[in-house]
């Protein structure tokens, strides 16, 4: 078995990959080859395809109202939104997945780290074997661009998901903050489901987030909400 091992996606809640795709969608570049996003590190690393935030994105809205803030228009064959859009081959993904995954989890920061949640859950280390180990990702709604800021946002959003750590009785850690969406580490006790570990800590990190940065808010539409509502989730190990 190798080191990672992917197992299910989560939060088409409204919409099935196989239900018609909504027209920008029809004319978007993306959906054409299999993107990585230009913007984020970790999905370069692990050749995470952008077409899983596109799913995601998609599943979360009504088609008829369907928003997109990552849109490229199919006939924009040139420029800088076009080419800042990096492919990767296909063996790039396990290779990245293996290495970045492995160095991640295994480094001295994360270590030290998990020694701390594990302190704030007053619980003994040596008694503990955390087994679940998950991969999840989630959009900004619809998208938007609005988490490309400045450092003090970047480590208040990591402090944030780490406070988190006794919501899943384990550990959680944020792997890389994209201007429009997240990935996290978690490792959890099993207690809680996936699907209530995603909703509550996007519940409580979407509230912390939007009190300490206030203009964000505003930059997010009527709705004022930060987070999409699907997520992606994978076991890793």
């Amino acid at each position: 078995m190798s080191y990672y091992e992917p197992t299910y996606l989560i939060g088409f809640q409204k919409m099935s990959l196989s239900s018609q795709l909504p027209k920008k969608c029809g004319e978007c570049v993306k959906p054409s080859r299999p993107f990585i996003h230009a913007k984020c590190g970790l999905c370069k690393d692990l050749g995470f395809q952008e077409e899983v935030l596109c799913h995601l994105n998609r599943s979360a809205q009504d088609p008829a109202e369907f928003a997109c803030h990552a849109f490229q228009h199919m006939l924009k064959l040139v420029g800088p939104a076009v080419q800042g859009v990096l492919f990767l081959p296909d063996d790039h993904k396990e290779r990245g997945l293996q290495k970045s995954f492995h160095e991640v989890i295994n480094s001295d920061k994360i270590g030290y780290e998990r020694a701390l949640a594990l302190q704030r859950l007053d619980r003994d280390q040596d008694a503990i074997y955390v087994e679940l180990k998950y991969h999840l990702a989630w959009n900004v709604i619809h998208r938007k661009p609005v988490l490309a800021g400045s450092d003090n946002l970047i480590d208040f959003v990591s402090y944030t998901f780490s406070d988190c750590s006794d919501l899943v009785g384990g550990f959680v850690r944020l792997l890389w903050l994209a201007p429009d969406h997240l990935h996290l580490y978690v490792e959890s006790d099993g207690e809680h489901s996936i699907e209530s570990i995603a909703q509550e800590m996007k519940r409580l990190s979407a509230s912390a987030i939007l009190s300490e940065f206030p203009d964000l808010k505003a930059s997010l539409g009527p709705s004022g909400e930060l987070w999409d509502t699907a997520y992606f989730a994978e076991t890793i190990g």
